[in-house]
Parts: C-alpha cells; structure tokens; sequence
C-alpha cells in the first residue's frame, strides 16, 4: 500500500554515515522555499526537548540543497536535500564502504553482536543474514528522522500557503498525563516549544522532567504520547470509495512507520470505544461563515476531523504512542551472542532516555505529508497558481452551494 501518491518521498543513508538524503518529489513550481528559514528550523526543533541524548550536542543539523529550487522558488522538479553527520569523522573506519584492512585493529569497526530487545537488531540480522547488528541498526536509528523532517517542512510550507498549520505537544511521558488547556494555543507549537518536553501543561512539565531524570538514574529509558493537530483543512480531502484512499488510514499508517511508534488514534480513539454514541459522535450544525466547512460546524471533535476517509474541515488531531528507547544502560535485558550462540546482556549504544518531545515533530512531518498528498489529490496543478485557483474554486463552490437538489424518491 502506498500513503504517498501525487507526492512521493525517499530517505537514504546510515546513522553514522557522512549524511541523510531525501529526495522529495511532486512539489508544484512557484513555491518560495528558503532551506533556511523555512526547513532548517524544523531540524533544530526534533533535536530538541529533555532526555535526549550527546548525539544532540555533537550534531547541529542543517541542509544542504543539491536540487529543485532556483532564484528562491521550486522549480517543479524532485527536491534533493542532504543532513551531513558531524560525527562521521569520528567514523570513517567503522562506517567505510571499503572492505576492512586486515591488518586494522577489529575494535575501530564497532562491531556489535548482542541483539537489543525492542530493536529491530536481531530480526535484521536473521532476514538481511548478517551477523554484525551495526549493518542493521544504522539504517533502523530514529537518526533517519531528519530527512523526513525535511521533507515534512516543504510539505508543511506548501500546506501553509492555503491557510492549513500543523503542530503537535507531549501528552504524556512515562506515567506523567498532561492536562491540556481548552482550546488549545493559537499558535500551537509556540507554547509546545517553550517546553522543554513541549507539554502544555507547566505543573506536568515539571513532573515529567523528573520522571525523565529518575529513568536516567536507574539507567532506564521512558516513552510517552503526543498528538499532532492540523487546523485549516478543508472538507473533501481523501474518499471513502476505496480502503487504501481513505485518509485516517493514510495517517495512521504514515504514524506507524516513525521508529518506536506502536499506536495510533485519531480524534477520540480507543476512548470512544469505552462511551456510547451519543457521547462519540459530532452533532451537526449550521455555520454559514465557515467555507471550509461547507457551511457546517461540528458540535464535538470526536471523529478528530475525519469521518468515512474524508476530512470534516475540524482540526485533524492524530495521537501516537510512543515505546521506551530499546537501549538500556542498566539491568540491561537478556540476549544472545550471535558469534558463539551463548547468553548474554544486550549491548549497549549511545542514546537518548526519552525522545518523546522529538518523536512529536517527526509526527508533524508525516502529518504534513500526507495532508500535502491529500491536498495535491484533491486540488491538482503543476505550479503553486494552479493550485490556488483550482483551491479557490473549490471554496468557492462550498460557499455558494444551493440547499436542496436532486431527492431520490
């Protein structure tokens, strides 16, 4: 199944190789992009938030365009982007796409040979037939995050041009919930950022910090949730007609795919479940100035702006769970040494304690992703112009829209 149609999206490269490619494809021409003001401030933002780890303070991300921008504007062509690892230096030997020198010391390639529970080390190996779990677990790293933040930024920024905003914060770390305000910040990821775990909520935050701080004594690791939210959609984007156009399924499985992401939800989810339908579904009502809506206003944001595949034009909130980082500095889990068969603890690898707050941006930028692609589905156009005007009748066809019309006796 594929979640990314019209625009389609690539990422290459190992955590500690020279650097991570994406290559972003199906951005109409015209659109003013600047790398950076409008990109690399979103790779600050995922390496960002408490509990992470020294990876953070050796890297400082930014990108570097090989193509599809001229004179400011896209061009129309694939978009080519490059994050260099500053830690490659410190990796040339281990990370060489040469074959070892036989006279090297061994240890300089860091070799690992003790499967981490929760990672994907040991299924790599046994699909790939490696032995080394290094050929494995550099491509498995959440480090892969940040070309998809950079393709979610260009997404985010086409989205913007219509008046469409994605942002997200922390639900929950650990045990620690978050009370939430009602309604939420205007400008959503303004008040998460001022966090250092991008919670809303300061009597949480405070809470959270020390559970993150008490994981990292005992030398433990702690997930959490966090909710994306996008306000400004339109009615109309994805379809009901067929199951792999439907647009909660198109998030759900864009979320699934960030690493340590283990459930999704969109609007109420699971807790809808637990009430009856009067108590899940969004009454209807009129609201005549609202375009984007149809003329139709929701009493409740339960289905979380999508109903039957299709956005609602209420603000889309998806939630995703994330699961502790796998690598444990302490009481380390059973495992197997894959050179010799026998027990073993797991190995260990630098790594954050807790990497909710970043996993939060990571999940605007699929969000943003697949609104694009649901956008461009819907909408059309080779260049930003076409876009808009192909957008704008669209609003203007809800605006003026006739109550009444064909009734099947």
């Amino acid at each position: 199944m594929s979640f990314l149609r019209l625009l389609s999206f690539r990422t290459a490269g190992e955590s500690h190789g020279k650097g991570l490619t994406a290559l972003l494809e199906g951005i109409p021409a015209g659109l003013a992009l600047e790398m950076e003001r409008d990109v690399d401030p979103e790779l600050a933002r995922r390496q960002q938030g408490y509990g992470r780890g020294r990876r953070m303070q050796i890297e400082s991300d930014r990108v570097d365009l090989l193509s599809g921008i001229r004179l400011g504007e896209t061009l129309g062509s694939p978009l080519s982007m490059v994050i260099w690892n500053r830690d490659w230096e410190n990796w040339t030997v281990a990370m060489s796409p040469l074959p070892p020198d036989p006279e090297g010391n061994p240890k300089a390639l860091r070799a690992m040979y003790l499967p981490r529970p929760g990672h994907a080390d040991l299924v790599g190996v046994l699909k790939y037939h490696r032995r080394d779990t290094r050929d494995i677990l550099e491509r498995a790293s959440a480090r892969e995050t940040a070309a998809r933040v950079a393709c979610g930024a260009v997404a985010k920024r086409l989205l913007a041009e219509f008046g469409i905003q994605v942002g997200s914060f922390v639900r929950s770390i650990g045990a620690v919930e978050a009370r939430n305000p009602d309604p939420f910040p205007q400008d959503l990821n303004r008040a998460a950022d001022a966090s250092p775990v991008r919670t809303l909520d300061p009597q949480a935050e405070a809470k959270m910090i020390e559970a993150i701080d008490e994981a990292k004594e005992a030398g433990d690791t702690l997930g959490g949730t966090f909710d994306v939210v996008a306000t400004g959609v339109p009615v109309g984007l994805g379809s009901h007609v067929a199951w792999d156009r439907k647009l909660d399924g198109r998030l759900a499985g864009a979320m699934m795919s960030i690493q340590a992401i283990k459930g999704v939800e969109i609007g109420l989810g699971f807790e809808g479940a637990r009430r009856p339908g009067s108590r899940v579904h969004d009454g209807i009502l009129r609201d005549d100035d609202d375009h984007r809506t149809g003329g139709f206003a929701r009493a409740s944001n339960g289905a979380g702006g999508v109903e039957g595949g299709v956005t609602t034009g209420t603000p889309v909130v998806v939630r995703a769970a994330m699961k502790p980082i796998s690598t444990l500095m302490k009481n380390r889990l059973p495992s197997v040494d894959l050179r010799k068969g026998d027990p073993d603890e797991a190995a260990t690898e630098r790594s954050d304690v807790c990497a909710v707050p970043a996993a939060a941006v990571v999940g605007e930028a699929m969000v943003a992703l697949v609104l694009a692609d649901a956008f461009l589905e819907k909408f059309g156009g080779d260049s930003v112009e076409e876009l808009r005007r192909n957008f704008d009748g669209y609003l203007a066809y809800l605006t003026q829209r006739e109550w009444g019309g064909r009734e099947v006796m």
